[in-house]
Order: C-alpha cells, then structure tokens, then sequence
C-alpha cells in the first residue's frame, strides 16, 4: 500500500483498525507517533549499490486507554507530514512494538488495515549461487519406514 492509497482508504473510515499477521488486533488506543521517509543506501552480497526509500509509520500504544485516533486526524497528519517533509507516494512501512520493533508491509481490506511479515531475503542469488526456488521434498519419502532412523543405527 502507498501513501494514496492509505489516505483514500482513510476517507472512508470511521473507526481505524490495524490487524497484526496473526489475526490480533492492535488496541484500539495506539498512536502513530511518527510518519517519515527512510531511505536505504547500501550494497548488497553482489556487489551491487541500491537504495530504497519507504513512508514509515511507527504505531504504539500507551496506557492512555481512552485515546482514539480518528482517520480525519491521521489523514490530517499525514498530509502535514506530505507539505513538511515532501513526502513521495512511496509504499508504506509501519513499526509496532513486540518483542522487538516488528516492521510490516500494510494492505487495507474490507474496513481494516493488516499489517503482513516482511522477510530478509538475499538481493543478489545469482552471485551467491543460491537457487531462486527451494528445492521440494517430498516428507513421505523420508517418513517411510524403510528410511526411518532406528535407534543404534547412527542416523541421527
């Protein structure tokens, strides 16, 4: 999801809900605390120089319980954060607070926004000669009993 089409989403909204990727909402009282540009300059295991820029939104949530962020005010946010920082319709990164700063890739459906799991991934796989698809093993095979790995044997 890019910046557009958070603030369209936004203007039909009432009630703004952010689901995590396990289904768990986030409490209805998190604020974003900021909107930003992140730009990425680095190179990666091939040698080659990238950059990356996305918009970040950062929730969290406090103990203020009765807080409640109403999609007018978030629009209105975002669109100061457009004129002061000169924010491109870049797509979105948004951090939440878990165990560590989780950072999510967003996508709006049905009313609700839904925060998905980002994943490192190599940027260069034909250098590093890693295949782009995983080879398939079929478990069947491994769990038949003339391969199973009895005990004495020296298989595991």
């Amino acid at each position: 999801m890019n910046l557009s089409e958070i603030k369209s989403a936004l203007s039909e909204l009432n009630e703004i809900i952010f689901t995590l990727p396990s289904g768990e909402r986030v409490p209805p009282h998190f604020h974003v605390t900021e909107v930003g540009r992140v730009q990425k300059h680095f190179i990666d295991c091939g040698g080659t120089v990238r950059k990356e820029s996305v918009i970040n939104f950062q929730l969290f949530t406090a103990t203020d319980y009765d807080h409640r962020l109403s999609a007018e005010k978030l629009r209105g946010i975002i669109e100061l954060s457009e004129r002061q920082l000169g924010l491109e319709n870049l797509e979105i990164e948004v951090e939440y607070q878990g165990d560590t700063i989780g950072k999510y890739g967003l996508d709006f459906e049905s009313g609700i926004f839904k925060l998905w799991s980002t994943q490192t991934d190599c940027l260069a796989k034909d250098n590093c000669g890693i295949p782009e698809q995983k080879p398939k093993v079929r478990l069947s095979a491994l769990q038949s009993p003339k391969n199973a790995c009895a005990p004495g044997s020296g298989c595991c």
